[in-house]
C-alpha cells in the first residue's frame, strides 16, 4: 500500500516539477548507441575530487522534505553520500563531488569564455554574474555530455543513450543546473538514467548526482520507480543546500 501511495504522490507532484516529466518521457537531443557491455554510465569528470574528512552532507544539509515513511540523512562510513531509506531498508543514495576550480583546466577555461575571470569577487545577487556562470556551467554540461557520447558508442547490440536539456536549478542560493541522461534498451525499456546537479561558488565546483544504473557503485537507486518518486524532493533539497558556505 505504501508503494502504491507514493507512485500516486508522485503522479501528482510531477506536473509540479516539468523536468521530472521528462525524465520517464524525455525529449533528449539526438541520441547514440552503445555497448551494454562498455563501461558503465556515470559522469566522468577529469580531476580527483576534494579530499574531505567528514560527510560534505553534514555541512551543508538543509531541509529534506521526503514522502511519508521515508527518510533522509548523511550516510555513516562515507564522506560522500546522502542515504535514502524506508523502514530501515535502504532505497538509494545520492553522492555529492567537490572539485577545487583550481584544479580544474576545463571549467577555468569555461569561465573565461564566459567573461569570468579566475580568482574574481563572487557577486551571487548580480544578474550579469548569475547569466554568465550558468552560460560556464552549460558549456561544462556540453563537453561532459560530448565525453560521455565519445565513451559510449558502438556499433554492437545497442542501449539507446539520451542526454537531457540541462536547466536552470537553485542550489542552496547559488545558481546551478540540472541535467542528465537516460539509457533505453529498445526491447526492455530504461536500462539506466542519472539525474545531477552542478553549481560553482567561487571556489569550488559541486556536482551532486544519483541514479538508477545497475552499473553504478555508489549515488544509485535500485529501483527506477523510487528514483523516481524521490526525484521532486531532491530538487527542493538541493534548493535548500547551506551553499555557499
Amino acid at each position: 500500500m505504501l508503494r502504491v501511495y507514493h507512485l500516486f504522490l508522485g503522479i501528482i507532484l510531477l506536473p509540479l516539477a516539468p523536468w521530472g516529466v521528462k525524465i520517464i518521457l524525455p525529449e533528449p537531443s539526438p541520441a547514440i548507441v552503445e555497448n551494454p557491455s562498455s563501461t558503465a554510465m556515470t559522469s566522468t569528470h577529469s580531476k580527483t575530487p576534494t579530499a574531505i574528512e567528514e560527510n560534505t552532507w553534514k555541512k551543508i544539509i538543509g531541509k529534506t522534505p521526503v514522502p511519508k515513511g521515508w527518510q533522509v540523512a548523511p550516510c555513516e562510513e562515507s564522506n560522500s553520500l546522502l542515504c535514502v531509506s524506508s523502514q530501515g531498508q535502504l532505497l538509494g543514495t545520492v553522492e555529492i563531488e567537490v572539485y577545487p576550480v583550481n584544479n580544474n583546466g576545463n571549467f577555468q577555461k569555461n569561465l573565461t569564455d564566459a567573461g569570468i575571470p579566475l580568482n574574481s569577487q563572487v557577486d551571487y545577487q548580480s544578474t550579469e554574474y548569475q547569466n554568465k556562470l550558468l552560460t560556464a556551467l552549460e558549456a561544462w554540461v556540453t563537453d561532459l555530455n560530448s565525453t560521455l557520447v565519445k565513451d559510449r558508442q558502438d556499433n554492437g547490440n545497442t542501449i539507446v543513450f539520451s542526454a537531457y536539456p540541462p536547466q536552470q536549478a537553485l542550489v542552496g542560493k547559488l545558481q546551478g543546473l540540472r541535467y542528465g541522461f537516460v539509457g533505453i534498451q529498445p526491447e526492455k525499456g530504461v536500462e539506466a538514467q542519472h539525474i545531477n546537479y552542478v553549481t560553482f561558488d567561487g571556489s569550488n565546483i559541486y556536482v551532486i548526482n544519483t541514479s538508477f544504473d545497475p552499473g553504478s557503485v555508489t549515488g544509485k537507486f535500485d529501483k527506477l520507480e523510487n528514483l523516481a518518486i524521490f526525484q521532486p524532493y531532491l530538487s527542493a533539497i538541493a534548493a535548500d543546500l547551506k551553499l555557499p558556505m
